[in-house]
């Protein structure tokens, strides 16, 4: 009686073995090494994965899974990490120790103000961390350490007012807070810059005619007005089109990412 009332404990679900898991190794466009376990009921976190921990991504998302072990900063490697649509109410400290991870999907769990661990701001390359639909009152003030991340969901939570760490993270390009009970106004001021969400350099042979004038014509204005201000504040895009004077800002940045 009492074997069965330990094996009725025992999460259900599917078990995945190594070969399974082999199976799953697919290969991004970029030439990075995803292993995807998404929608395959898993119930519990498969200890066989910790074989391929040198993988760059890793999806587990649409489980079942309530435990991420502490043995995930094995995955030293990870660049993106998708558990959404789990049953987490909790991330392990370990999280912080995946340094070159730069996407965290939290999303659709359970995870509360004290599921979260402060170690998620040593996660310094982190551009996207989604926490949307969990029952968050409150987030850790670490994440104002996270310098790189551009894009933030919190949607779908418990928050009563915007957290004051959000205010000062220089990179953030786009925070969703909607269906939180935030008073109306509270999230004024929360980031004052308006930014370009998108903007895109083509060289001139990747465009049709049309095209093509439409640019050289924007160009022109764009030279026009620069030919008019202090020389020190030009700069020179060889090759280039840019749609708009944004990108005269950005040149130093662009730079340094593609070395």
């Amino acid at each position: 009686m009492a074997k069965g009332n330990k094996q009725s404990k025992e999460p259900k679900g599917r078990k995945i073995t190594l070969k399974m898991a082999k199976l799953a190794l697919k290969l991004t466009v970029d030439g990075k090494r995803r292993l995807d376990l998404s929608n395959m009921e898993i119930a519990s976190f498969p200890k066989c994965i910790l074989k391929l921990c040198d993988v760059d991504e890793l999806d587990l998302s649409r489980n079942m899974l309530k435990k991420i072990p502490d043995s995930i900063d094995k995955f030293v490697n990870l660049r993106w990490l998708d558990l959404h649509s789990n049953q987490l109410d909790h991330v392990p400290e370990a999280i912080g120790h995946l340094q070159n991870l730069y996407s965290l999907n939290l999303c659709n769990n359970l995870l509360s103000s004290i599921g979260l661990p402060n170690e998620i701001g040593l996660l310094q390359k982190l551009r996207s961390l989604n926490l949307g639909m969990n029952l968050l009152e409150s987030i850790p003030s670490s994440i104002a350490a996270l310098k790189e991340l551009r894009h933030l969901g919190l949607f779908n939570n418990h928050l009563t007012r915007v957290p004051e760490c959000l205010r000062n993270l220089p990179h953030l390009e786009s925070i969703n807070l909607k269906c939180n009970p935030i008073p109306s106004g509270d999230d004024k001021g929360i980031d004052p810059i308006q930014r370009v969400e998108c903007l895109y350099l083509v060289r001139e042979s990747c465009l049709c005619a049309s095209c093509l004038k439409k640019v050289k014509d924007a160009r022109q204005r764009l030279d026009s007005r620069l030919s008019r201000a202090p020389a020190h504040g030009r700069s020179i895009f060889t090759g280039l089109i840019t749609p708009n004077s944004v990108a005269q800002e950005d040149q130093a940045t662009w730079s340094k990412e593609s070395h």
